[in-house]
């Protein structure tokens, strides 16, 4: 099985593939409204040092998982020990639940790029534009399924090497539009404010919440312990360095998530005369406050085009790794071909995707714990399932199979420098953080306590 698997070209390959599965709507649409909400700085800097060492550690432990079993996550935990085939079941779940939210927001993007595409990014920089437009009930709908069809077709058409392909080009010039937008963003006059807000830590806004709201997004934002980086550990060569290239897929998704920030924060503060309380406005943040800053800069129609262009771009890729994943399960369990499991993955993302569409509009009035449909989804995903198959994660590499079965395969391609770091966030120092943040998520959202 696993010497049949398809496999990336090289480091570049699997880095740069790896990295556009990561870098998608959770770094521009996510980041900048959870690091607004819970006090720029002070959210950052916890972001930062989460990454570099739980987030580091869990994404070594699920790509040697993968390229060790050559295998998906619905298998891989199974071949190493069967008691533990729940944790790869439970794993497999959390695409198919972030798959047809996640395309709804997709499709959101896709709304703005034709606004910017056919002359209309004035009207799209208006305060009730986003709005007027999620409240609709038929237009939304339409728009994700363009976009979960524009997914539905790479993945039945093969994903490997268009993705690959296409990274080496699309996420650089990501980069370099994000860097540009960043920088005009924090000269608007009274951008300032929002520089200082975003960079410098508040420690008296710190608290348990932020730490369970940067956990969260890093799970999201890196695609952790749902499955996909074991599906691409299982396509990686073992002459390739699973340490570096973690520590380079960290250095590119992150980076994205900052930029993203400090083009957002800034021109929040900008456009509402320093008024924190815009920051409240949540996901909408992208929708509303990016257009403003494009309608006022030179040639901004022309540059929000191009922007939105490469967001369609960065949320595709990270759609496409999501559908590839359910898919691959499909087929691995019911023995279908890729057509008839990419049909029904597509049918199932309708099935669960307009309900979260519509939640915002004529169902606005459905709500679980105070949340929205789409909310309610995330907050499944993000807040519960992935603390617990991370933490399942843990206890199953530090306690069954021990952290040596997994150091072995981080030091095929290379020498493993972080060993010693690894052992202990991934049998000590992980599994309590996340079961705080388990059950003070679930505490919070449902009322029981404030955090």
């Amino acid at each position: 099985m696993a010497q049949n698997r398809s496999s990336f070209t090289g480091k570049i390959g699997f880095v740069l593939a790896a990295a556009g599965s990561a870098v998608g709507l959770g770094n521009i649409w996510r980041f900048p409204y959870l690091a607004a909400k819970y006090g720029g700085g002070i959210f950052l800097l916890v972001y930062l040092i989460l990454a570099v060492t739980f987030g580091f550690a869990l994404m070594c432990a699920e790509i040697a998982i993968g390229r060790k079993t050559g295998q998906s996550a619905i298998n891989a935990f199974k071949s190493l020990d069967k008691r533990f085939a729940f944790v790869g079941v439970l794993g497999a779940v959390i695409p198919a639940i972030i798959l047809p939210y996640y395309s709804v927001i997709g499709g959101w993007v896709t709304k703005y790029l034709f606004a910017f595409a056919s002359g209309d990014a004035a009207a799209s920089a208006s305060d009730t534009y986003f709005t007027g437009f999620i409240a609709k009930p038929f237009e939304p709908i339409g728009w994700f399924l363009v976009f979960m069809g524009l997914t539905a077709l790479v993945v039945l058409f093969g994903v490997e090497k268009g993705v690959e392909k296409v990274s080496k080009i699309m996420m650089p010039v990501l980069v370099v539009l994000t860097i540009v937008i960043a920088v005009y963003s924090v000269t608007i006059d009274g951008a300032m404010e929002g520089v200082k807000y975003y960079l410098m830590p508040d420690f008296s806004r710190f608290s348990a919440t932020t730490v369970l709201a940067a956990m969260g997004q890093l799970f999201y934002s890196m695609s952790l312990a749902m499955g996909i980086m074991i599906t691409y550990g299982s396509y990686m060569k073992k002459d390739v360095s699973i340490e570096k290239s973690v520590h380079q897929i960290e250095i590119f998704d992150t980076g994205i998530a900052f930029l993203a920030g400090l083009m957002i924060i800034p021109a929040v503060f900008a456009f509402s005369g320093g008024d924190e309380a815009a920051l409240g406005k949540g996901p909408s943040l992208m929708f509303i406050t990016l257009p403003k800053v494009f309608n006022s800069m030179p040639g901004g129609a022309f540059i929000g085009g191009a922007f939105f262009l490469l967001v369609l771009f960065a949320a595709l890729t990270s759609s496409i790794s999501l559908m590839e994943t359910v898919v691959s399960i499909v087929r691995d369990k019911l023995g279908w071909g890729r057509k008839t499991a990419c049909l029904a993955v597509f049918v199932f993302c309708i099935v669960l995707g307009i309900p979260s569409s519509l939640g915002f509009g004529v169902w606005d009035f459905i709500s679980v714990a105070g949340l929205s449909i789409l909310d309610m989804f995330d907050f499944v995903s993000n807040s519960v399932l992935m603390p617990i198959v991370a933490l399942f994660t843990c206890i199953f590499i530090g306690y069954v199979i021990k952290p040596k079965a997994i150091i072995e395969e981080l030091e095929v391609g290379a020498p493993f420098k972080a060993k010693t770091l690894f052992t202990i966030i991934i049998k000590y120092v992980a599994p309590v953080c996340i079961i705080l943040i388990l059950v003070s998520s679930i505490l919070d959202v449902l009322g029981v306590a404030k955090i």
